[in-house]
């Protein structure tokens, strides 16, 4: 079917149930960012592939609202579908919301399925629709009603996190929440975010590309967690070592039922942005309803000493397939070898493959030459993609999920010559992710207060980016996780200060369409940084191990202690690097590293191919 037929059934289905408008999130029953194929509909029917978008469709209107991170890519995937790309302003705002309000007369209603729809997001519709007398139907599943062929659950096995790297058990880490969740006067919690099932639990799974989780809500009571998952995924030597530390396994389908069954008069923790509409309406009107933030998404945050030290020694690790990545592509161009998007995508996933305790990549690599690289969530795919040239610059965000930790780095990488803009635009970049790592601040600090500092080398300029600077990165876990972020604050937005333990993204960017793209990133921990009469202090540790490529930089705009810290930096990654390599590899990271030199790099923005020390 294409989307103009798909989109023709679901009006049939608006008209049979008497509804004016759908709204089909991109969400699952656990709210997650990366969804299981089962409840990819809002892909299914608009074309968008992008992880972020909200489709309405009336009977005479189909819009697809997404943030600036998809512009470009959402307005190529619904070119000819029918459905006009509606710019969001805000990333976090729901504007879709005001629109239906002022399109829709009184009395209509809108539907939108209670499985996918966040208890935050139902009580928002509410508050907007109710007084212009639009009425909300959360009973109607219209996109399952027309999709015949949805996939079924996933059936992958979970399996224990190796012991090696897992830390804290479980028992530990329920008696953890249990605390949290007593502070907070509840004697129950649900928990359906899949993260935080995965790091309590001490499980994981593969239910989900590139996030190592599985399907599952967990009751949590006073003695004893329910663990809902469908049948089969968990043998019976690990339930019964689940049940030793006090988890019961229940059916996936069974989760309505048990909390049905919370008797009256106690208590039930939920989240509102990480529990779904539908699970809530189980609850009995006796139950009261406590609405915190999963206690979890905070202690999975912090990692600790020995987490740490697992997260550094994955860094090295993949530092060196990084290193070895970046010499065959440097000796492929030099050779004049065919080259696409999609054979850096595969180097970078052999690479990686045969590093110890690798398990998967944490994402789709994007590998974006050229303009391409303008797309800050571009993706590759044999029916589209870029020939790389001996010109320009090449964007590639990856990342690996190992026993030991999560990775995610970008380089923007010269390829041959560049224009001024493209140095100019590096070396910002370069300067604002700088500025970031170097921070200093107070305890209590958030991720708003910062975001300005990876910001103004570019500001200065006249220069933005859509998207946030920093996101939590979770220990062999999501690549993106809360609660901590650096990006400027929403409406409504409750900032998490950044704390001891965190490992945070730091990537800024400057996209011009239809030209290039640059984003520099590395992952940080947050470390403390003393104490004094002004109070505590802290501060950001790089984790991440892997050059950055110094031949598209004008060297003026750098300042020297800007000069310095790239120094050190390139002296980290060769003293923790060199040891894993072979003597070609380390000699190729010797010169990549040596230290700036007065004055390279400026004048004729002509950039050699071998660059120096190649």
């Amino acid at each position: 079917m294409s989307i103009r037929e798909r989109l023709r059934d679901l009006r049939a289905a608006l008209d049979q149930h008497a509804v004016a408008a759908v709204i089909v999130p991109s969400a699952d029953p656990h709210l997650s960012e990366y969804l299981p194929e089962r409840w990819q509909g809002r892909r299914w029917l608009s074309g968008f592939s992008g992880s972020a978008g909200t489709l309405v469709v009336t009977a005479d209107f189909a819009g697809l609202w997404t943030d600036s991170r998809y512009f470009e890519q959402a307005g190529q995937e619904l070119a000819g579908s029918g459905i006009a790309l509606m710019r969001l302003n805000s990333a976090s705002a729901a504007e879709y919301v005001d629109w239906l309000g002022a399109q829709l007369p009184a009395g209509a209603a809108v539907a939108v399925a209670g499985e996918v729809l966040s208890l935050a997001l139902h009580e928002l519709l509410l508050a907007r629709l109710r007084p212009k007398q639009i009425s909300l139907r959360t009973d109607l599943d219209l996109v399952a009603d027309i999709w015949t062929d949805r996939p079924p659950l996933p059936a992958a096995a979970v399996r224990e996190h190796q012991a090696a790297f897992a830390g804290s058990g479980r028992a530990g880490r329920l008696a953890q929440v249990r605390a949290a969740m007593g502070a907070l006067g509840a004697g129950y919690h649900l928990v359906s975010s899949l993260d935080d099932v995965a790091w309590i639990t001490g499980l994981r799974g593969s239910d989900v590309s590139y996030n190592p989780v599985f399907l599952a809500h967990l009751l949590i009571g006073p003695e004893q967690a329910l663990l809902f998952v469908p049948p089969g995924k968990i043998a019976p030597e690990l339930g019964r070592a689940l049940g030793a530390d006090g988890i019961v396994l229940a059916d996936y389908a069974a989760v309505r039922t048990a909390l049905a069954a919370v008797p009256d008069g106690e208590s039930l923790l939920l989240d509102p942005r990480r529990s779904v509409q539908a699970l809530a309406a189980s609850v009995g009107e006796g139950v009261r309803v406590v609405r915190a933030a999963n206690p979890s998404q905070r202690f999975k945050a912090l990692k600790t000493t020995a987490e740490l030290r697992h997260i550094r020694q994955t860094m090295r690790q993949d530092g060196a397939a990084l290193v070895r990545f970046l010499i065959w592509l440097e000796q492929a161009l030099a050779q004049a070898q065919p080259l696409t998007e999609l054979d850096i995508a595969a180097k970078l996933l052999e690479l990686r493959s045969a590093q110890p305790h690798f398990v998967g990549e944490s994402f789709a690599t994007i590998a974006g030459y050229q303009a391409n690289g303008a797309l800050p969530h571009y993706r590759a795919s044999a029916d589209s993609h870029a020939v790389i040239r001996p010109e320009g610059l090449l964007l590639v965000d990856s990342g690996g999920q190992y026993e030991g930790g999560t990775t995610d780095v970008t380089r923007t990488v010269a390829v041959g010559p560049l224009t001024q803009e493209q140095r100019r635009d590096y070396t910002l970049v370069l300067k604002g992710m700088i500025a970031l790592s170097r921070a200093r601040f107070p305890r209590g600090t958030t991720g708003q207060q910062l975001d300005a500092l990876a910001r103004a080398p570019l500001w200065a300029e006249g220069i933005n980016y859509g998207h946030g600077t920093g996101h939590g990165v979770g220990y062999f876990l999501n690549v993106h996780e809360g609660p901590q972020a650096i990006r400027p604050g929403g409406a409504g937005e409750t900032a998490e200060a950044l704390a001891e333990g965190m490992v945070t993204s730091n990537e800024p960017g400057i996209y011009r369409p239809g030209k290039h793209g640059v984003r520099i990133e590395n992952l940080l921990a947050t470390v403390p940084a003393g104490a004094g009469e002004f109070g505590e202090f802290l501060a950001f540790d790089t984790l991440t191990l892997c050059p950055i490529d110094t031949r598209p930089l004008l060297h003026e705009l750098l300042s020297e202690s800007e000069r310095d810290w790239l120094d050190w930096y390139h002296a980290l990654v060769e003293a923790e690097l060199a040891p894993l390599l072979e003597p070609a590899e380390a000699d190729w990271l010797a010169a990549r590293c040596a230290a700036l030199e007065p004055g390279a790099g400026s004048g004729d923005p002509g950039l050699a191919l071998a660059g120096r020390g190649a």
